[in-house]
């Protein structure tokens, strides 16, 4: 997978807020918009919030910018564009309401994180 350190990198990044289920799925080839998308969820506004800011932080000590971002305000569900990876912080029920791993899983293409 392309941006293997870079997505390590977000994926510590959240963990280190207890962000929880953290999802990597490989959808270069299935998608125009993105060759990865990281999926992690909070329990709560607070603690997405807290784990975006700190992906933005520890991204930005490495000199990779978001070109956009989404939904920070709410704190619901938060979608930030790092270009070829997207990243979507969810509260826990938002997750299981939108589903997006089922949109684009196939039977090789997902890594759970593990630190």
């Amino acid at each position: 997978m392309k941006n293997e350190k870079l997505i390590n990198d977000m994926c510590k990044a959240m963990s280190d807020k207890r962000a929880s289920d953290i999802t990597v799925i490989d959808v270069e080839g299935l998608s125009d918009v993105a060759d990865a998308f990281i999926i992690a969820s909070g329990k709560n506004a607070p603690q997405v919030k807290a784990i975006f800011d700190n992906l933005e932080a520890e991204m930005e000590k490495q000199g990779v910018f978001a070109r956009r971002k989404e939904g920070v305000a709410e704190g619901r569900w938060i979608a930030v564009d790092y270009f070829d990876v997207i990243v979507h912080i969810f509260q826990e029920e938002a997750r299981k309401f939108y589903q997006l791993e089922k949109l684009w899983i196939n039977d090789s293409n997902v890594t759970k994180y593990t630190d």
